[in-house]
């Protein structure tokens, strides 16, 4: 969620066209009304400022599903006024999650049987499912070291500095060190022999990523496993691993069922994945197993009795909706392995085809890698004329939102585009953004954004006034581009303010 400040002027008003029809006296912004409007008039007041809203389709900057099947629609508006929580009143809904659990163990290779159980919850998504998981190797190592007489205050977790913010905000909240390995130009994500260097006795886990946000590059799970078990043998600890499995989860099993990254390898414990994103369902839903009874602290697990029955539960928030544990449900049914397959293997088809359209340019440098979450992210080849960031700018123009952004430590001087692939975005998708692409870059050559400052040597200059040191006015230059650009600016900032706050 976005963080919110109240806003001292209260009077900014809304005012809307069609409203008038059943309402003629202005909406206050950021405090409540002091009388009821007619429902015609509400719905049409938020419908219009709704219409400036993005395209959710053509968001490509999100992993997260923006198109399902009507059938499925209603049965999660059917649900939407069932907490999930309520496990006794609504039984039915709480059977779905346990079959929902069972099968994503099943499909993440969990050893099932008489002896070995594994268990798991559905969350509000990866970010919830990240803390529970985390919280669980805190408790296990704080319970560990006191068993052995240690210290246990200073828990430390090893991950690359490509993981998405989830962790960070794990790490601050819960008080653990984040020890990150930086990343290099060429490499991406997190390299596992710098990964267990940096394992100490302190380290709770090491987080893996499975389909990383920067490039959607999985990361060598495999790799890291037998690095750490030598490490384990030789030092006497028992280090576990993590695979945030977020945006791949849904996708490895599927594409690449020969890849080992999940339980086949002993010390995974614990795996999340997103059902809001690969796993096809709106939001937001996430899903976290754990490999056996034994990796979940009992501690952790709360036992409630007055909804009805006794009701274990592991969650960070308590009341929760049931449609997105339903819609994960059909989605199981509805398509089965073959299903999920063969949608898969069309978002890589059409990234293949996006990266071969961007790579024909001859502009860009592709960064991301064939083999790991479908998407397409791409840097520019010769940034002296314009910026990643001015052609993401430009693309908005033509509806499409593709973020742009800079690769973290120590990989900071690389700034790249990045389009996500959804079952939603078709081939006649993919044709049209490059046709767009190549027409951003045709006006960007004729007509650059700014001048650059290693080809212009003369630059259009206005005069302005300043206050001087002696009280005084004193005329200053500035570039003709520069004055638009500080009102721009002055604006956008204005808005940001405005858009975050309340009364």
């Amino acid at each position: 969620m976005v963080l919110t400040t109240t806003i001292p002027d209260c009077d900014e008003q809304l005012n809307s066209t069609f409203a008038s029809r059943y309402v003629r006296t202005p909406v206050p912004k950021y405090k409540m009304p002091a009388n009821p409007i007619p429902k015609e008039a509400a719905y049409q007041i938020i419908n219009d400022e709704l219409m400036l809203d993005g395209t959710p389709r053509l968001n490509l900057a999100s992993f997260v599903t923006t198109w399902m099947e009507p059938e499925c629609e209603k049965l999660m508006m059917a649900s939407m006024n069932k907490n999930y929580v309520d496990m006794d009143e609504y039984p039915v809904t709480t059977e779905l999650q346990n079959r929902c659990v069972n099968m994503i163990a099943r499909l993440f290779n969990a050893p099932v049987g008489e002896t070995d159980t594994a268990v798991g919850v559905g969350t509000v998504g990866s970010s919830e499912a990240i803390m529970l998981a985390g919280l669980a190797f805190k408790r296990k190592w704080q319970s560990k070291r006191k068993l052995e007489g240690k210290p246990y205050d200073k828990p430390n977790i090893v991950t690359g500095a490509n993981v998405q913010v989830c962790w960070e905000k794990f790490a601050r909240y819960f008080e653990v060190e984040l020890k990150e390995v930086k990343l290099s130009e060429g490499y991406y994500v997190m390299d596992p022999v710098k990964a267990v260097e940096m394992v100490d006795e302190n380290t709770i886990c090491v987080a893996a990523i499975l389909g990383s946000t920067l490039n959607g590059e999985f990361e060598n799970v495999k790799l890291l496993n037998e690095l750490l078990t030598e490490k384990n043998k030789e030092t006497g600890w028992d280090t576990p691993i993590h695979v945030d499995a977020a945006s791949g989860g849904f996708v490895a099993p599927f594409i690449y069922p020969n890849l080992e990254w999940d339980f086949r390898l002993p010390l995974v414990k614990s795996i999340n994945a997103s059902g809001h994103k690969y796993g096809l369902v709106y939001p937001g839903v996430g899903w976290v197993v754990w490999r056996t009874k034994e990796d979940l602290p009992d501690d952790l697990v709360f036992h409630i009795n007055y909804l009805g029955s006794d009701q274990p539960t592991f969650t960070l928030n308590f009341s929760k909706g049931s449609s997105q544990i339903i819609a994960q449900y059909y989605q199981f049914v509805r398509l089965g392995f073959e299903g999920y397959k063969n949608v898969m293997e069309n978002c890589l088809e059409n990234a293949r085809a996006l990266k071969e359209g961007i790579e024909k340019t001859g502009l860009f440098n592709i960064v991301s890698k064939d083999e790991g979450v479908p998407l397409v992210a791409f840097s520019l080849k010769d940034s002296s004329k314009y910026d990643v960031f001015e052609i993401s700018g430009s693309l908005r123009r033509f509806g499409w939102i593709v973020p742009a952004y800079t690769m973290p430590p120590d990989a900071q001087h690389i700034a790249v585009l990045r389009v996500v692939i959804r079952e939603d975005f078709s081939r006649a998708l993919a044709e049209r953004l490059i046709s767009d692409i190549v027409k951003v870059m045709k006006e960007m050559e004729t007509h650059p954004i700014r001048v650059s400052t290693k080809t212009a040597h003369v630059t259009a200059t206005v005069d302005e006034t300043q206050d001087g040191e002696d009280g005084g006015k004193k005329n200053i230059k500035k570039s003709a581009r520069e004055t638009p650009e500080e009102i721009a600016t002055y604006w956008r900032q204005l808005a940001a303010r405005k858009k975050t706050g309340v009364c």
